[in-house]
């Protein structure tokens, strides 16, 4: 393995993952390497256990998948979640709050009660990991509509390589309700944790290659590659293959309209 072929690189320490048909990284590898039969079941959401009761409480569906998978990774790696830098990417935050403040406004009594209010930034995920993790270390927000994987990827890479320390990047999505859902259509909830290390040595190392016209890759199994189409955040699937796999290779993810990021892995 070559580590230092490109400036935007890095060791890929550990993963969490969680989304229809697996709870954890163990599962989605062994789907993905062909290993097991992949069953569509309804992605289930972890409790942040790590947050106070309180905060807990007013948590909705975004932030529990934020936390559970992130916290995946950081278990899996030994880390110490207070010390990592982190980017948080999702494509949308959280809908389901979004569409409660729109039926809010839309009615007679119009005051949105604080929770509502500070649930509805996009940096909501980031704060509530703060707080589960006693996190104080830079965290950065991003939304790139269907590029947002790649986009959080970019971010997070370069944040490693400017930091020269591990980062976490957690990517995430969970549906809209109706109406918005009629608008914008997402399969079910998906979220991705890897966390980088620009430093180490060991383990697969991904490294972006540029930007490409080239065809976005797809997994081989229609029914899978579906959550793929289906989940911005699920975007990565043809990159967890690779490291599923144990393959090095070439990877092209979605980006921007016209324009896809290809990628790397060494392992």
């Amino acid at each position: 393995m070559n580590a230092n072929r490109s400036p935007l690189s890095a060791s890929i320490l550990a993963l969490g993952v969680i989304g229809p048909g697996f709870d954890d990284w163990a599962a989605a590898r062994a789907v993905l390497a062909g290993d097991a039969p992949w069953r569509r079941e309804s992605t289930r959401l972890p409790i942040p256990g790590l947050l106070p009761p309180a905060e807990r409480r007013r948590v909705g569906a975004v932030v529990k998948l934020a936390i559970g998978v992130g916290m995946q990774a950081v278990t899996a790696a030994g880390a110490d979640a207070a010390q990592l830098a982190t980017v948080f990417a999702s494509a949308g935050g959280d809908g389901a709050n979004c569409h409660a403040i729109c039926e809010t406004l839309a009615g007679d009594d119009r005051m949105i009660s604080p929770t509502r209010f500070h649930n509805s930034v996009n940096n909501a995920a980031s704060g509530y990991w703060g707080i589960a993790a006693g996190a104080m270390a830079s965290s950065t927000i991003i939304s790139a509509y269907d590029g947002s994987f790649a986009a959080g990827l970019i971010e997070a890479l370069a944040l490693a390589h400017s930091l020269q320390q591990p980062v976490l990047l957690v990517v995430y999505d969970h549906p809209y309700p109706e109406p918005l859902a009629a608008t914008r259509k997402l399969l079910d909830a998906f979220g991705v944790a890897l966390l980088l290390d620009p430093i180490a040595t060991d383990g697969p190392r991904v490294r972006i290659e540029g930007l490409t016209t080239d065809a976005s890759d797809v997994l081989p199994d229609a029914a899978l590659d579906a959550v793929r189409s289906g989940i911005p955040a699920a975007r990565c699937l043809p990159l967890l293959a690779l490291l599923a796999q144990g393959r090095s290779g070439r990877v092209v993810l979605d980006y921007l309209d016209e324009t896809r990021l290809a990628v790397e892995i060494d392992q």
